[in-house]
């Protein structure tokens, strides 16, 4: 799994909001009022997201007369989302970014030194821009490096790894493959089986208080040279656990609450993705805001299990092949309990999306019930806090 992908996954802990999209041309109208400033130049600002992201647009002139534009979130990676649509109206900025789901409007002020606007990807946030300076441009970190894909038949092992206490006062959570490494901030060992194994919370049987509460800063380098894919991750995790944490378990299967993932009477609205071959890719856009590339869907089952649901999801859809689409819903409180956050406060949108089970109908012609069915289950027969690195 390249770390675009593991990121999409994994990196949900901290709300991403952007990931990795190839580049592309934006056109829009060029101002027509000599008095409107021009906005090519670099704008930058701060999305108040769970966390304070430091947001970078990159305006210029297009060939055609209007604008063209990339957006940076710089806390999350120097990698570029194409602004694909961006006009200037009298002093109204308009962006659509529909690579991530994202819009962004905002006025531009007498003077053209700001826009006081607002950026939307699920819910609606203020994100005020102010033109940059030489002297205050924020540094945009260099793109993720690339790194070919690991044979798809290797069983990666761990040829060495740290494993550290978590600062005590670290928010959120991350879990990626990155730069050739497998890394984590602030993770517990219930969150580290989760994802190795596929399994939620409530599929984990006998583990300790401290396997929740005691957080791990991990550093590992694979015994493989190259990406892995989800399958052969998890492998190195599990691979991780067992040397580290002594893990030792059975599995049985328990009557548990669950939900569904079935198609809806209406038929699916999906579209098969052009790649078949490539690898999962799930961007968060903000809580209740997902977008889906090269997905199956199980791929979808697992990740909504993870991330999303307090219980574990089930896939019978029966639905094979990859899949492109996006998902928007406002959710509650039963909702984005694995990122470890809190729901941010209602907005004033007086049109808010619905809630996700007429969402999922709705947008992308599946179903999602809540039943009780006989589900797998880990049970914990020995485990120990991580061994001295």
């Amino acid at each position: 799994m390249t770390d675009r992908i593991v990121r999409k996954w994994l990196t949900l802990a901290v709300v991403a909001l952007f990931g990795l999209i190839g580049a592309a041309q934006s056109r829009a109208q060029s101002p027509t009022d000599n008095k409107v400033q021009s906005i090519a130049d670099t704008w930058q600002g701060t999305l108040h997201a769970g966390r304070d992201l430091r947001i970078v647009m990159k305006i210029s002139k297009a060939d055609d007369g209007g604008y063209k534009a990339f957006t940076y979130s710089i806390d999350q990676g120097g990698d570029g989302i194409p602004v694909s649509k961006i006009t200037l109206e009298g002093s109204t900025v308009k962006m659509s970014v529909p690579a991530i789901g994202g819009s962004y409007e905002g006025k531009l002020s007498g003077d053209g030194k700001t826009i006081t606007g607002t950026w939307t990807q699920g819910s609606p946030l203020p994100l005020n821009l102010t033109r940059a300076t030489p002297e205050t441009e924020w540094t945009i970190p260099p793109p993720s490096p690339k790194i070919p894909p690991m044979d798809a038949h290797a069983s990666p092992g761990i040829e060495v790894a740290t494993i550290k206490p978590s600062k005590p006062d670290e928010q959120g959570f991350m879990l990626v493959f990155r730069g050739g490494r497998f890394q984590t901030k602030n993770v517990s060992l219930s969150k580290l089986l989760a994802f190795a194994y596929g399994v939620h919370d409530k599929q984990m049987i006998g583990l300790p208080p401290w396997a929740e509460t005691e957080k791990y800063d991990i550093d590992a380098k694979p015994d493989t040279d190259g990406s892995p894919n989800r399958q052969q991750f998890q492998g190195m995790v599990q691979k991780l656990i067992a040397d580290r944490f002594r893990l030792t378990f059975h599995r049985d299967k328990r009557d548990l609450p669950v939900y569904v993932l079935s198609v809806a009477k209406t038929g699916a609205k999906l579209t098969k993705s052009e790649n078949q071959d490539g690898h999962e890719n799930f961007g968060l856009r903000g809580l209740g805001a997902i977008t889906v590339r090269t997905a199956t869907m199980s791929n979808f089952a697992a990740m909504m299990q993870e991330t999303v649901m307090d219980r574990p999801v089930i896939d019978e859809t029966g639905l094979a092949g990859r899949y492109d689409f996006t998902l928007n819903w406002t959710p509650d409180d039963s909702q984005f309990g694995g990122l470890g956050g809190k729901l941010p406060p209602p907005t004033d949108n007086t049109n808010p999306p619905p809630n996700l089970y007429t969402a999922i109908q709705e947008q992308i012609g599946l179903k999602l019930e809540a039943t009780k069915a006989p589900t797998d289950v880990m049970i914990i027969d020995h485990v120990e806090k991580p061994s001295e690195n």
